[in-house]
Protein backbone atom coordinates (compact mmCIF):
# COMPACT_ATOMS: atom_id res chain seq x y z
CA UNK A 1 0.00 0.00 0.00
CA UNK A 2 1.44 3.45 -1.16
CA UNK A 3 1.26 6.10 1.21
CA UNK A 4 0.73 9.08 0.02
CA UNK A 5 2.96 12.49 1.41
CA UNK A 6 0.96 15.31 2.49
CA UNK A 7 3.47 17.69 2.12
CA UNK A 8 3.59 18.44 -1.55
CA UNK A 9 5.91 21.07 -3.41
CA UNK A 10 4.68 22.88 -6.83
CA UNK A 11 7.56 23.04 -9.78
CA UNK A 12 7.83 26.58 -8.69
CA UNK A 13 8.33 26.19 -5.18
CA UNK A 14 11.03 23.57 -5.61
CA UNK A 15 13.04 25.77 -8.19
CA UNK A 16 12.53 28.25 -5.44
CA UNK A 17 14.12 25.85 -2.72
CA UNK A 18 16.99 25.04 -5.33
CA UNK A 19 17.89 28.47 -5.24
CA UNK A 20 17.99 29.31 -1.76
CA UNK A 21 20.20 26.32 -1.29
CA UNK A 22 22.34 27.44 -3.95
CA UNK A 23 22.75 30.78 -2.38
CA UNK A 24 23.50 29.18 1.01
CA UNK A 25 26.50 27.56 -0.32
CA UNK A 26 27.71 30.62 -2.41
CA UNK A 27 27.93 32.32 0.88
CA UNK A 28 29.25 29.28 2.72
CA UNK A 29 32.30 29.30 -0.06
CA UNK A 30 32.60 32.73 0.25
CA UNK A 31 33.11 32.64 4.00
CA UNK A 32 35.39 29.86 4.19
CA UNK A 33 37.54 30.96 1.23
CA UNK A 34 36.94 34.72 0.99
CA UNK A 35 37.74 35.72 4.51
CA UNK A 36 41.54 34.58 4.82
CA UNK A 37 42.06 36.64 1.43
CA UNK A 38 40.34 39.73 3.49
CA UNK A 39 42.18 39.59 7.42
CA UNK A 40 45.36 38.85 5.14
CA UNK A 41 44.74 42.53 3.57
CA UNK A 42 43.50 44.06 6.49
CA UNK A 43 46.66 42.49 8.43
CA UNK A 44 49.38 43.85 5.58
CA UNK A 45 46.76 47.75 6.36
CA UNK A 46 47.10 47.18 9.47
CA UNK A 47 50.78 46.43 9.83
CA UNK A 48 51.17 49.50 6.60
CA UNK A 49 49.70 51.77 9.24
CA UNK A 50 51.84 51.09 12.15
CA UNK A 51 54.64 51.79 10.53
CA UNK A 52 53.51 55.16 9.18
CA UNK A 53 52.52 55.96 12.65
CA UNK A 54 56.31 55.03 14.06
CA UNK A 55 57.92 57.41 11.52
CA UNK A 56 55.55 60.23 12.33
CA UNK A 57 55.99 59.40 16.09
CA UNK A 58 59.81 59.89 15.54
CA UNK A 59 59.29 62.76 13.11
CA UNK A 60 57.13 64.55 16.08
CA UNK A 61 60.02 63.62 18.91
CA UNK A 62 62.87 64.82 16.42
CA UNK A 63 61.09 68.01 16.07
CA UNK A 64 60.57 68.63 19.61
CA UNK A 65 64.21 68.06 20.75
CA UNK A 66 64.77 70.68 18.43
CA UNK A 67 62.21 72.85 19.88
CA UNK A 68 63.19 72.05 23.23
CA UNK A 69 67.15 72.59 22.26
CA UNK A 70 66.32 75.80 20.94
CA UNK A 71 64.47 76.82 23.80
CA UNK A 72 66.68 76.34 26.40
CA UNK A 73 68.18 78.57 28.26
CA UNK A 74 71.55 80.26 26.85
CA UNK A 75 74.34 81.08 29.28
CA UNK A 76 76.30 84.60 28.02
CA UNK A 77 79.77 85.14 29.93
CA UNK A 78 78.68 87.18 32.57
CA UNK A 79 80.61 88.39 36.30
CA UNK A 80 79.72 86.44 39.27
CA UNK A 81 80.05 89.47 41.30
CA UNK A 82 76.89 90.48 39.86
CA UNK A 83 74.67 87.78 39.78
CA UNK A 84 70.80 88.60 41.42
CA UNK A 85 68.32 86.26 42.69
CA UNK A 86 66.60 85.36 39.29
CA UNK A 87 70.15 84.86 37.81
CA UNK A 88 71.37 82.26 40.43
CA UNK A 89 68.26 80.37 40.14
CA UNK A 90 68.59 79.81 36.41
CA UNK A 91 72.29 78.99 36.91
CA UNK A 92 70.76 76.07 39.73
CA UNK A 93 72.56 77.85 42.65
CA UNK A 94 69.85 76.96 45.56
CA UNK A 95 68.54 80.00 47.81
CA UNK A 96 71.56 79.90 50.51
CA UNK A 97 74.06 79.84 47.83
CA UNK A 98 73.32 82.97 46.77
CA UNK A 99 72.59 84.50 49.57
CA UNK A 100 75.81 83.68 50.95
CA UNK A 101 77.35 85.44 47.42
CA UNK A 102 74.87 88.62 47.80
CA UNK A 103 75.80 89.15 51.63
CA UNK A 104 79.56 88.51 50.75
CA UNK A 105 79.19 91.16 47.80
CA UNK A 106 77.29 93.49 50.37
CA UNK A 107 80.76 93.52 52.43
CA UNK A 108 82.36 95.04 49.48
CA UNK A 109 84.05 92.26 48.50
CA UNK A 110 84.42 90.56 45.42
CA UNK A 111 85.51 87.13 44.48
CA UNK A 112 88.20 87.32 41.76
CA UNK A 113 88.20 83.84 40.61
CA UNK A 114 86.27 80.30 40.23
CA UNK A 115 87.70 79.12 43.43
CA UNK A 116 86.87 82.24 44.99
CA UNK A 117 83.37 82.00 43.55
CA UNK A 118 83.30 77.86 45.06
CA UNK A 119 84.69 79.04 49.00
CA UNK A 120 81.85 81.78 49.17
CA UNK A 121 78.98 80.35 48.27
CA UNK A 122 80.20 76.14 48.79
CA UNK A 123 78.68 75.19 45.45
CA UNK A 124 79.53 71.89 44.54
CA UNK A 125 81.92 70.85 42.00
CA UNK A 126 79.49 69.52 39.52
CA UNK A 127 77.55 72.77 39.14
CA UNK A 128 81.08 75.35 39.26
CA UNK A 129 82.45 72.79 36.34
CA UNK A 130 79.36 73.41 34.42
CA UNK A 131 79.12 77.17 34.92
CA UNK A 132 82.47 77.95 35.37
CA UNK A 133 83.73 78.71 32.10
CA UNK A 134 81.11 81.46 31.71
CA UNK A 135 82.79 83.60 34.45
CA UNK A 136 84.30 86.53 32.78
CA UNK A 137 86.10 88.74 35.66
CA UNK A 138 87.97 91.89 34.85
CA UNK A 139 91.28 91.66 33.45
CA UNK A 140 93.06 93.13 36.11
CA UNK A 141 91.44 90.53 38.47
CA UNK A 142 92.68 87.80 36.05
CA UNK A 143 96.43 88.99 35.31
CA UNK A 144 98.11 91.05 38.37
CA UNK A 145 101.10 91.72 36.11
CA UNK A 146 99.37 93.43 33.52
CA UNK A 147 99.74 97.03 32.47
CA UNK A 148 95.67 97.62 33.17
CA UNK A 149 96.21 96.60 36.76
CA UNK A 150 99.35 98.11 37.33
CA UNK A 151 97.68 101.07 35.79
CA UNK A 152 94.60 100.54 37.71
CA UNK A 153 96.22 100.35 40.48
CA UNK A 154 98.63 103.46 40.53
CA UNK A 155 95.74 105.59 39.50
CA UNK A 156 93.76 104.53 42.43
CA UNK A 157 95.99 105.32 45.16
CA UNK A 158 97.15 109.05 43.18
CA UNK A 159 93.95 111.08 44.06
CA UNK A 160 92.55 112.13 47.10
CA UNK A 161 89.30 113.75 47.71
CA UNK A 162 90.63 117.15 46.87
CA UNK A 163 92.16 116.49 43.39
CA UNK A 164 89.02 114.79 42.56
CA UNK A 165 86.45 116.28 40.49
CA UNK A 166 82.66 117.26 41.66
CA UNK A 167 80.76 114.12 40.14
CA UNK A 168 77.59 116.53 39.67
CA UNK A 169 79.09 119.50 37.94
CA UNK A 170 81.16 117.23 35.64
CA UNK A 171 80.60 117.55 31.74
CA UNK A 172 79.90 115.17 28.85
CA UNK A 173 83.46 116.09 27.86
CA UNK A 174 84.95 115.72 30.98
CA UNK A 175 83.34 112.49 31.59
CA UNK A 176 84.69 111.03 28.17
CA UNK A 177 88.42 111.29 29.19
CA UNK A 178 87.63 108.46 31.43
CA UNK A 179 88.68 105.38 29.93
CA UNK A 180 85.62 102.76 29.43
CA UNK A 181 83.69 106.11 28.80
CA UNK A 182 82.03 107.00 25.19
CA UNK A 183 79.66 109.52 24.24
CA UNK A 184 76.81 106.82 24.89
CA UNK A 185 77.33 106.67 28.76
CA UNK A 186 78.72 110.02 29.28
CA UNK A 187 75.48 111.45 27.95
CA UNK A 188 73.38 108.33 30.19
CA UNK A 189 75.15 109.49 33.47
CA UNK A 190 74.17 113.37 32.92
CA UNK A 191 70.55 112.17 32.10
CA UNK A 192 70.53 110.13 35.26
CA UNK A 193 72.03 112.26 37.17
CA UNK A 194 69.65 115.43 36.20
CA UNK A 195 66.41 113.18 36.77
CA UNK A 196 67.34 114.20 40.53
CA UNK A 197 66.65 117.81 41.60
CA UNK A 198 70.35 118.36 42.67
CA UNK A 199 72.05 115.57 41.27
CA UNK A 200 73.78 112.40 43.14
CA UNK A 201 73.66 111.64 46.82
CA UNK A 202 76.43 109.49 46.65
CA UNK A 203 79.17 107.77 44.26
CA UNK A 204 77.35 104.36 44.86
CA UNK A 205 73.99 105.63 42.58
CA UNK A 206 76.19 105.07 39.15
CA UNK A 207 75.69 101.60 40.11
CA UNK A 208 71.79 102.42 38.77
CA UNK A 209 73.41 103.77 35.50
CA UNK A 210 72.28 101.21 32.96
CA UNK A 211 75.37 99.84 31.20
CA UNK A 212 78.38 101.01 33.54
CA UNK A 213 80.36 97.71 34.98
CA UNK A 214 82.58 97.63 37.97
CA UNK A 215 85.86 98.54 36.32
CA UNK A 216 84.42 101.73 34.78
CA UNK A 217 82.76 102.92 37.95
CA UNK A 218 85.90 102.61 39.58
CA UNK A 219 87.69 104.46 37.19
CA UNK A 220 85.22 106.92 37.04
CA UNK A 221 85.29 107.17 40.58
CA UNK A 222 89.13 107.54 40.37
CA UNK A 223 88.51 111.11 38.99
CA UNK A 224 85.38 112.17 40.45
CA UNK A 225 83.52 111.97 43.46
CA UNK A 226 79.82 113.48 45.12
CA UNK A 227 81.08 117.00 46.65
CA UNK A 228 77.96 118.73 46.82
CA UNK A 229 75.35 116.06 47.18
CA UNK A 230 71.92 116.83 47.13
CA UNK A 231 70.32 117.65 50.45
CA UNK A 232 67.74 114.93 51.36
CA UNK A 233 65.11 114.56 53.93
CA UNK A 234 65.74 110.79 55.27
CA UNK A 235 62.95 108.30 56.04
CA UNK A 236 62.35 107.22 60.22
CA UNK A 237 62.77 103.30 58.89
CA UNK A 238 60.90 102.65 62.58
CA UNK A 239 58.05 104.76 61.91
CA UNK A 240 57.72 104.96 57.94
CA UNK A 241 54.52 103.95 56.20
CA UNK A 242 54.06 102.25 53.07
CA UNK A 243 53.66 105.22 50.82
CA UNK A 244 56.79 106.36 52.46
CA UNK A 245 58.83 103.26 51.87
CA UNK A 246 58.07 103.38 48.46
CA UNK A 247 59.46 106.41 47.42
CA UNK A 248 62.97 105.29 48.06
CA UNK A 249 64.79 103.79 44.77
CA UNK A 250 64.26 100.05 44.91
CA UNK A 251 61.36 99.79 46.92
CA UNK A 252 58.10 98.29 45.69
CA UNK A 253 54.65 97.77 48.14
CA UNK A 254 55.93 94.05 48.62
CA UNK A 255 58.83 95.07 49.96
CA UNK A 256 57.86 97.77 51.82
CA UNK A 257 55.04 95.46 53.51
CA UNK A 258 58.02 93.04 54.15
CA UNK A 259 59.57 95.65 55.90
CA UNK A 260 56.68 96.74 57.94
CA UNK A 261 56.08 93.52 58.66
CA UNK A 262 59.23 92.50 59.74
CA UNK A 263 59.86 95.68 62.00
CA UNK A 264 56.64 94.78 63.60
CA UNK A 265 58.04 91.58 64.54
CA UNK A 266 61.59 92.86 65.74
CA UNK A 267 59.41 95.66 68.01
CA UNK A 268 61.53 97.82 65.58
CA UNK A 269 64.91 97.54 63.80
CA UNK A 270 68.19 97.84 66.04
CA UNK A 271 70.22 98.60 62.84
CA UNK A 272 69.66 99.48 58.70
CA UNK A 273 71.66 96.15 58.12
CA UNK A 274 68.64 94.22 59.36
CA UNK A 275 67.05 94.80 56.22
CA UNK A 276 68.95 92.95 54.70
CA UNK A 277 67.19 89.84 56.49
CA UNK A 278 63.92 90.84 55.22
CA UNK A 279 62.40 88.64 52.29
CA UNK A 280 62.90 89.53 48.65
CA UNK A 281 65.37 92.44 50.31
CA UNK A 282 67.92 93.30 46.98
CA UNK A 283 71.42 93.22 48.37
CA UNK A 284 72.99 94.56 46.02
CA UNK A 285 70.94 97.67 46.30
CA UNK A 286 71.74 98.42 50.04
CA UNK A 287 73.90 100.71 49.62
CA UNK A 288 71.78 103.15 47.63
CA UNK A 289 68.97 102.79 49.80
CA UNK A 290 70.39 102.80 53.12
CA UNK A 291 70.80 107.03 51.93
CA UNK A 292 67.20 107.49 52.10
CA UNK A 293 67.01 106.13 55.81
CA UNK A 294 67.48 106.36 59.03
CA UNK A 295 67.06 104.65 62.61
CA UNK A 296 65.95 107.99 64.62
Amino acid sequence: MKLKSHVTFSKEQRRGIFFLILIIIILQCVYLFGMPIILGNSSEDISDNREKIERFTKEVDSLRHVELAENEPKIFPFNPNYITDYKGSTLGMSNEEIDRLLNFRAQNKWVNSAEDFQKVTHISDSLLKAIAPYFKFPEWATNSTSKTTSAFSYNNKSKSFAQKSDLNTATIEQLQRVNGIGEVLSERIIKFRNKFEGGFIADVQLQDVYGLSNEVIESITNEFTVKTPRPIQRIKLNAATMDELVTVQHIDYDLAHDIIEQRQLRDGYKSLDELKKVKGFPFNKFDIIKLYLSLD
